[in-house]
């Protein structure tokens, strides 16, 4: 059974409205001053580390990370598996490798990372090129996903409805960040990680009562159901169509682990840690709450193939995005009382509240490298009330034509759009934070090659993948101009960023290499260590 009952539709969208009215209220209350960027910004560093912990894991863990992923568990069994445990180990990478040097380096963006070695408009214009390409399409798939949910969720199917909820959702999603900032959707993502965490793990302890608390019964009723037999509990299944599945999944993986941990909105939350003492302990809280939401999303995803079977999870949705809601309303049986429709609803809620922050906290990294890289950059002093300003019309500038470009391409498949900011962050961002902040001789050239070579190969190489069009699953299923042989770019395009980041080094001739080590020198220990507090 996949239709939900009338009165859980209604309590979710009396949850729905009372949810995105509260929220509003508590951007309008911790909203910052007209003149205070570091409140904007960073929101003063005010969080404690658990609570920015939290709001790392709620970034972190975006409606795309829910249901994307759920989908390919419950569809593919042991690859989508193995996705979970991508995800977790890459915000284990961001832990051990990149938070304390973000940090230290950084004061509001990644351009100020970037350039605290080699500054100049170029580099931080390059920089918000980037972020601004590698958020734009994660935002795209998950408002054009949100009027397909909520019709979903409530039972409606009219595309004029759709598109009201899309203009809707992405009108509050543009004022959460443009009112509340930093602090602001830092309580959103906070609220939301502990509604998500909560609701799922009593949807994921009904499933496994069901099954006597065995994960192998689970398993293997997910096998039994999922139309494929053994084969769903082994590799290979998801890229089985493919020329080079083994190669496909080693490139999808390297790109999720790579990719995930240097997304712009992600790594803006190690700014506000007040101390490289803060910024680990806050990671020892978001790492947890990611592995362990993983796990739910594991046992939820299976729960739905074993309860209701895989063909009606991939008749629902073709991709499966509705798996983990599908796997929710089963866990409760047919006959549901008021207090399981209560918990269904929170489930419902979670998602949407899930929607909200994820592309809220995605618009404020978009408006804030906007206003502080390209404008406060400039030579013309800017004053903080202007820039303030101009991060706030950013936010409407970069929110309004992703709402009405998703309005106009929600009916295909945008599954391509969440492997390509992946791919992105992995291709392009990923080289130039690892060369900027750990090797001394990276210069100017290497970082805009590695920017702008790293993001031009990764869109190029997209769109030959089998996502794009040669599959009946693709975003353009009519055509077929299929030439790369693998799901995601990864395989080619991360080694590609790393070697043009060394390429215009190299060619950027001994002097300017010796020039960039004498300024790294002069800063490593400030950077690696965090032995002085960063300036402006």
């Amino acid at each position: 059974m996949t239709g939900f009952s009338s009165s859980a539709q209604a309590m979710s969208l009396m949850a729905f409205t009372t949810v995105a009215t509260i929220i509003l209220l508590l951007c309008v209350m911790t909203g910052p001053d007209g003149d205070n960027l570091d409140e904007f910004y960073t929101g003063y560093g005010s969080l404690s580390p658990m609570r920015n912990g939290l709001a790392i894991a709620g970034d972190y863990i975006s409606a795309a990370t829910v249901l994307s992923t759920g989908g390919v568990i419950a569809l593919d069994g042991y690859d989508g598996v193995v996705l979970a445990l991508s995800i977790a180990l890459s915000l284990m990478l961001l832990m051990f490798l990149l938070a304390e040097p973000l940090r230290n380096a950084g004061r509001f963006t990644m351009g100020d990372v970037l350039a605290r070695r080699m500054p100049g408009r170029a580099v931080r214009i390059a920089a918000c090129t980037a972020t601004i390409a590698a958020l734009v399409p994660m935002m795209l798939i998950q408002l054009a996903g949100t009027g397909d949910l909520l019709a979903f969720i409530l039972g409606f199917s009219s595309d004029s409805l759709k598109t009201g909820c899309i203009v809707g959702v992405g009108a509050l999603m543009i004022s959460y960040a443009a009112i509340g900032g930093m602090k602001g959707t830092a309580l959103i993502q906070i609220l939301k990680i502990v509604m998500l965490f909560g609701s799922g793990a009593i949807v994921a302890a009904l499933i496994l009562r069901q099954f006597d608390w065995d994960m192998g019964k689970l398993f293997s009723a997910a096998a039994a159901h999922s139309g494929v037999g053994p084969a769903f509990l082994h590799s290979g299944l998801q890229f089985a169509d493919g020329p080079n599945p083994r190669l496909d999944m080693i490139s999808s993986e390297m790109t999720v682990v790579l990719g995930g941990a240097c997304l712009p909105h992600v790594t803006m939350r190690m700014y506000t840690a007040k101390s490289a003492r803060q910024v680990r302990r806050s990671m020892s809280w978001a790492v947890p709450c990611v592995a362990l939401f993983m796990l739910i999303t594991m046992i939820v995803s299976f729960g739905a193939t074993a309860l209701i079977g895989r063909a009606t999870i991939a008749g629902a949705d073709p991709t499966g995005r509705t798996a983990y809601l599908l796997g929710s309303r089963a866990a409760f049986g047919t006959d549901v009382s008021s207090t399981e429709t209560f918990l269904f609803t929170m489930v419902t809620t979670a998602l949407f509240l899930t929607l909200l922050a994820s592309v809220a906290s995605m618009i404020l990294a978009c408006a804030n490298t906007l206003a502080h890289d390209v404008f406060g950059s400039r030579r013309k002093v800017t004053t903080p009330r202007r820039e303030m300003t101009l991060a706030r019309v950013s936010a409407l500038a970069v929110g309004a034509p992703t709402i009405l470009l998703a309005t106009l391409v929600h009916h295909h498949n945008l599954q391509p759009l969440a492997l390509l900011s992946a791919s992105l962050g992995a291709s392009a961002l990923a080289p130039a934070l690892v060369y900027s902040l750990f090797w001394r001789r990276y210069t100017r050239t290497g970082l805009l090659w590695t920017l702008i070579g790293g993001t031009l190969v990764t869109i190029v190489l997209m769109t030959g993948t089998n996502l794009v069009s040669g599959s009946p699953f693709s975003a353009f299923p009519q055509s077929d101009f299929n030439w790369f042989p693998f799901t995601t770019t990864g395989l080619v395009s991360i080694p590609l960023g790393f070697a043009l980041g060394w390429a215009g080094t190299v060619l950027s001739g001994r002097r300017k290499a010796e020039e960039q080590r004498r300024q790294y020198e002069a800063v490593e220990a400030w950077i690696l260590a965090g032995v002085a507090r960063r300036g402006s």
